[in-house]
């Protein structure tokens, strides 16, 4: 009979009351160490932890002088930066609530997210993100982490006059603010199309913590290399709330990302002991990890303790390299509304495909009706802001949280099956689990990124898939990556290989009306900037589904013009 209840092991103990707390708590055990640094003229310079909450309290005075008070919003519109880890804090630390939003959001979008928060107060990283700013914004003041000018704001306040010295009298920072208050506001990275707005409070985030004493051993000698943003759940709570709670140096990662040598570069200067990431940037570094011995002992150098990746499994034969070499290899799964983290994979228990762990510290996981993923824990958020009807929805009337994922419950934990609202129906009425086929092709081929199947009210699915142009132009020898590849050097060599992988991918697939019929590779990508990735790389369906419209109406045959480069791959039986 299958099992329908799971719950941790371990005991939840000793959460720390709220941020406020954390903090001082912090300054006083790593006065000396550093919290955060940043690459300056090649070189990383940081903020040791008596500057930094010196600077925490000083930000927090001024608000308060300004007429910051306790339950007010402040949303920060940056890139990662000191400027912007230090007024967060402030603004947390004081019984403000931070609402961290995506530093290259469109004008209208940054705009009305705004206005949906009921924030008051708003940081900036400079220029480009005062410039999408309105001027008839209910704003009482507006604060920028560069120094510049702006005639639509002329009472513009430099963070440097944030940090200088002021004496309040009678100020403290809220060091008995209520575990139960909303400190952040994050809005969703939308995975199907609709963001929300996620009030997570001091003991959702605290408790996390407090949970992963049980997971890892992370201290003061730690160093992430980080790049994941601050304004999603995954960088802005799991992985940069774990290096600050425990005293770890965060090292801001120069190309945030988004340059696979220049991470490799970085990975020299800082040789981090825990790195988060997801699966396609592992596979690039994996790749120009491969093309020399040198490089190779760097990536995989003695005092890295664990890597930890999400949105996707690590490659089974990636994962093998690092395991092989002494260094665990860690996944987790949850949603910004459990503050994100409800389970954790055992890295010396062996991987099983989909299976993402068992729940961590005093989470609950149940499946209710059709499978569905339920969670109950102190990690589970207070609730969507301004948003009754879909708090009604997410909410079971025993308390709670409905995931909107599909799952089994395993011997090693809970396997993900779906998205409830992915799954779709053919025409003849057959359900297909399309995330299944899509792990199942990205098995099979490494040069892909990204592969979307979709088929709802049709004769029978196809594919999308999106190549991985870094592998395809790397020099290196890259028979690695998959046993007997081709190692296709070009789009068009890539498509011919792929007809092979596809075919054995529908050869596994037991139920015929579920096989891929015709696939398209196309010369392009998912970005963040088209809005079909959220900010942890994961694909967004719904807009992939709406972007790429008219090649899926390619695939299936249709007289559409396409404007990029494709090739059809057929694979009629």
């Amino acid at each position: 009979m299958q099992k329908t209840f799971l719950e941790s092991e371990h005991e939840l103990k000793a959460v720390l009351p709220n941020i406020a707390q954390m903090l001082k708590r912090n300054s006083m055990r790593f006065s000396d160490g550093y919290v955060f640094k940043q690459k300056k003229n090649n070189k990383y310079e940081g903020i040791k932890w008596r500057e930094f909450y010196i600077n925490i309290n000083r930000i927090a005075m001024h608000l308060k002088e300004i007429g910051f008070s306790k339950g007010e919003k402040a949303m920060i519109f940056s890139r990662n930066r000191t400027e912007m880890l230090q007024a967060e804090f402030a603004i947390q630390a004081s019984g403000g609530i931070s609402v961290p939003v995506f530093h290259n959001l469109r004008k209208e979008v940054v705009n009305k997210l705004y206005k949906h928060s009921d924030s008051h107060y708003i940081f900036v990283g400079g220029e480009s993100q005062i410039e999408k700013i309105d001027t008839d914004l209910n704003l009482k003041q507006i604060f920028s982490f560069d120094d510049i000018k702006n005639i639509n704001f002329p009472d513009l306040v430099m963070f440097k006059e944030l940090i200088k010295p002021i004496k309040l009298d009678g100020f403290s920072l809220d060091f008995d603010a209520d575990p139960d208050d909303v400190c952040l506001n994050m809005y969703t990275s939308g995975t199907m199309g609709v963001q929300k707005c996620v009030q997570l409070t001091h003991h959702n985030i605290l408790s996390q913590q407090a949970a992963f004493k049980y997971a890892w051993d992370l201290n003061q000698n730690d160093r992430f290399l980080s790049y994941l943003p601050w304004h999603h759940s995954f960088g802005g709570i799991f992985e940069k709330m774990s290096a600050i709670y425990n005293g770890s140096e965060i090292y801001l990662e120069s190309s945030y990302g988004t340059d696979p040598q220049e991470i490799l570069d970085n990975w020299k200067l800082v040789k981090p002991t825990a790195f988060f990431s997801v699966p396609m940037v592992y596979q690039s570094l994996y790749s120009l990890a491969r093309e020399n011995k040198e490089a190779e002992a760097l990536f995989f150098h003695p005092d890295l303790k664990f890597v930890f990746t999400a949105a996707a499994p690590l490659p089974r034969n990636i994962s093998d390299e690092f395991e092989k070499r002494g260094v665990k290899v860690m996944e987790g799964w949850g949603l910004t509304e459990t503050t994100p983290c409800c389970t954790l994979t055992d890295p010396d228990v062996k991987r099983a495909p989909g299976v993402v762990g068992k729940p961590i510290a005093g989470v609950k996981i149940r499946l209710a009706e059709e499978n569905e993923i339920q969670i109950l824990g102190p990690n589970v958020m207070k609730g969507y802001y301004n948003n009754d009807a879909e708090n009604e929805k997410v909410f079971t009337e025993d308390g709670w949280f409905r995931t909107g994922d599909v799952g089994e419950i395993t011997e090693t934990g809970i396997k993900l099956i779906a998205r409830k609202d992915r799954i779709f129906k053919l025409l003849n009425a057959e359900k297909v689990v399309p995330s299944d086929l899509e792990k199942k092709i990205l098995g099979k081929c490494s040069y892909l990124s990204y592969a979307f199947v979709e088929g709802s009210g049709r004769k029978f699915p196809v594919a999308l898939l999106f190549p991985n142009k870094s592998l395809i132009s790397s020099t290196g020898d890259n028979n690695i990556v998959i046993e007997n590849c081709a190692c296709p050097d070009n789009l068009e060599s890539l498509s011919h290989c792929l007809k092979s992988c596809l075919l054995k991918t529908n050869n596994e697939i037991k139920e015929k009306f579920a096989r891929i019929k015709c696939a398209m590779l196309v010369n392009d990508g998912l970005s963040i900037e088209n809005k079909t990735l959220t900010a942890s790389m994961k694909m967004m369906p719904k807009s992939v589904k709406y972007v790429f419209h008219d090649h899926i109406l390619k695939t299936y045959g249709e007289d559409v013009d396409i404007k990029e480069d494709f090739f059809i791959i057929e694979l009629q039986e």
